[in-house]
């Protein structure tokens, strides 16, 4: 087994999306290549529901996949198609937007006004860009849940891990997508594909994903003395984590615990041409798909 060493470390940042909604932008900024085949995370989470109430109005996609995973509160969406639907906490929405469609995604809070979720973008190769748009709605009663002896807990959304493989089928980029929560103290080693790209979005608590020979961290929060390691640094709440090649790799759990995200994908390695929620290969390609957008002509599959 080869350990994956830390490549980079950031912080998510705070943006304006929709017709208002405050949110964290975890990536998006940089080449796409660096997180290919992944393009763009959120982290949508407010207790002050005229921070988020407004949503995301009617907008279009084209060329990408939205995955939309929430915790707390519930979010209705409705499209171009006349498809309509609820995600409640613990649901998952796996989007394959294709050859085009527009939607609306409204949030709104639990009974204290608390919204969280989060929205990752996956880019979709040539050969699928103009494919029919698909859906995939996922309550939390789908997902599988795989426990540890140690009190790890492994929320399987799709791909294949510790013999459970989840709910969400016949993506482009074959990714995993794994909610893993790790309880304070223990160290974990999780396989991943050698061939994927690999991120951690860690979203709760705190811990370090290098190993005991290479023990620096990201974030000075407070030290922790564990049975195998010995880090003062270590990774917080909204840090994103780029890891290098390998196939597998390590955290370990500071003493509030850690919980994070956990993202793999085969990189698809192509151009890419982007304007806000519609992402080609090509320059040109891009401008069909606008020209199309203001002629009416952009739905092609009803």
């Amino acid at each position: 087994m080869t350990f994956r060493p830390v490549a980079a470390t950031s912080k998510a940042q705070p943006a304006l999306e929709g017709a208002g909604v405050h949110l964290q932008r975890v990536f998006g900024f940089d080449d796409p290549s660096l997180t290919d085949p992944f393009l763009m995370m959120d982290d949508f989470r407010n207790d002050d529901p005229r921070l988020y109430s407004k949503g995301f109005p009617w907008h279009p996609h084209r060329g990408i996949e939205t995955i939309t995973y929430v915790l707390d509160g519930q979010v209705e969406h409705a499209d171009s198609l006349g498809n309509r639907g609820l995600l409640g906490p613990g649901s998952v929405q796996w989007m394959t937007a294709g050859s085009g469609i527009v939607h609306q995604e409204m949030p709104s809070g639990n009974s204290k006004g608390q919204m969280h979720g989060f929205q990752l973008w996956a880019n979709l190769p040539s050969s699928l860009k103009m494919t029919a748009p698909r859906y995939q709605d996922i309550t939390a009663g789908d997902i599988p849940v795989e426990g540890d002896d140690d009190g790890t807990v492994v929320k399987v959304i799709t791909g294949s891990f510790w013999g459970k493989t989840g709910p969400v089928d016949g993506i482009a980029a074959n990714p995993m997508l794994l909610d893993v929560s790790v309880p304070a103290g223990r160290r974990k080693v999780l396989p991943v594909d050698t061939r994927a790209n690999a991120l951690a979005y860690v979203f709760a608590g705190s811990g370090t994903f290098r190993d005991a020979s290479d023990p620096v961290g990201i974030k000075v929060e407070k030290e922790y003395r564990g049975t195998e390691l010995n880090i003062r640094d270590m990774t917080g709440n909204r840090t994103l984590v780029r890891f290098g090649s390998g196939d597998e790799i390590t955290v370990q759990a500071g003493d509030e615990g850690i919980r994070f995200l956990l993202m793999t994908g085969r990189p698809i390695q192509e151009p890419v041409a982007w304007h806000g929620p519609i992402v080609m290969n090509t320059q040109k390609e891009l401008r069909q798909a606008l020209l199309e957008l203001n002629n009416g002509t952009f739905i092609k599959h009803a």
